[in-house]
């Protein structure tokens, strides 16, 4: 995934007018228009329309027949809200006058005339769609060029056979992307906030390490003794083990972590902070591993809920709420060198200073 340049893509971000009541610098808002982001589970959407929102702006999601469809909620007709209505796997209904959407967003049915031709107007406004990691992704102004693709972060060892693959339901956070980012690739603050779940709080030593640029981020390494077991697990680890922690960063809003156990177990997080609002984040987090697979998926869900709800409440609670990027605007310890490596990535992708309205 690389940082968006200004191509066609950047033209139809440009192009296209601001959600109501945006939450975003104006200038901000079309630099994250132009970016990928997950919005729902695959397993969310069924044929009952689906309402999101991306980046203050409103979709609607819904299955017709193999494909999925993501278009602005409102229908064109009077404005009603589609995700009020109804759906069969194949369209779905205006809550209102019952006018039926199906593939591509075009209006296949209007009940009140029915041998009327249908015109384009009332077609509905669509997206791209692309499912991966078992999420739902997305784009509000896609790359218009040719050779444009989906720009999906990868994930390691996520399509490799010995692995599991685990999509834990969301968590909503009160909070910007970018400060959820920015915790989530912290190393000093798992003594201090992760101490009901997996962290020692006698260990807050954390070692040297260096970011190293990549093309769409950056990404860290560093080694210690902190385990990654749940606190109160006997039988696990190794005496005098060292944890290895990998973390690849993919600007703006996502980041993986994999993490090396013993016996040449790998467990990958990835941290999918998706903008609903420059205030509220829902967070994405597919998992894979190649070890514990006979244990209850829900027992996994339980433990990442855990962590991340120790998370939220800083997150929910920094001030400013916004990511200032300008490195004087707060104070700085040798720890920090991923958050200042993810700052500079930011300001590199032309973000104003604050990031937020």
């Amino acid at each position: 995934m690389h940082p968006p340049t200004r191509t066609a893509s950047a033209s139809a971000a440009a192009e296209r007018p601001l959600p109501r009541d945006c939450t975003f610098l104006p200038e901000d808002w079309r630099i994250l228009a132009r970016c990928w982001f997950p919005v729902a589970l695959s397993r969310e959407v069924g044929a009952a329309p689906l309402g999101v929102t991306l980046l203050d702006a409103r979709l609607v999601i819904y299955r017709a027949g193999e494909t999925i469809v993501i278009a602005d909620h409102l229908c064109p007709h009077r404005g009603v809200p589609l995700e009020m209505g109804n759906g069969d796997g194949e369209t779905i209904a205006c809550a209102y006058h019952g006018f039926r959407y199906g593939a591509g967003g075009r209006c296949v049915r209007v009940p009140a005339h029915p041998d009327a031709a249908i015109p384009s107007k009332l077609h509905l406004h669509t997206y791209p769609v692309l499912e991966r990691y078992g999420l739902i992704w997305t784009c509000l102004a896609p790359d218009e060029t040719p050779d444009g693709k989906p720009v999906i972060p990868p994930m390691p060892h996520w399509d490799e056979p010995a692995f599991q693959q685990i999509t834990c339901p969301w968590i909503d956070i009160g909070g910007f992307a970018g400060r959820q980012v920015e915790g989530f690739i912290d190393v000093a603050h798992f003594a201090f906030v992760h101490t009901g779940t997996f962290a020692d709080p006698d260990n807050a030593v954390v070692p040297s390490y260096m970011p190293r640029p990549t093309a769409d981020g950056f990404e860290a390494e560093y080694r210690s003794n902190v385990g990654n077991y749940p606190i109160g697990a006997t039988g696990r680890g190794r005496p005098g083990f060292e944890w290895l922690r990998h973390f690849r960063v993919h600007v703006p809003f996502t980041a993986t972590l994999e993490i090396h156990f013993p016996e040449e177990g790998r467990l990958v997080i990835m941290n999918a902070a998706s903008p609903v609002s420059a205030r509220k984040t829902r967070m994405f987090a597919p998992i894979c591993r190649n070890f514990d697979k006979d244990i209850p998926v829900q027992a996994v869900y339980d433990f990442n809920l855990r962590v991340f709800e120790e998370d939220r409440a800083l997150v929910e609670a920094q001030k400013p709420e916004n990511l200032p990027l300008d490195p004087a605007l707060e104070a700085h310890v040798m720890a920090d060198r991923s958050s200042i490596a993810y700052r500079r990535a930011l300001r590199g992708m032309g973000f104003s200073q604050f990031f937020t309205a």
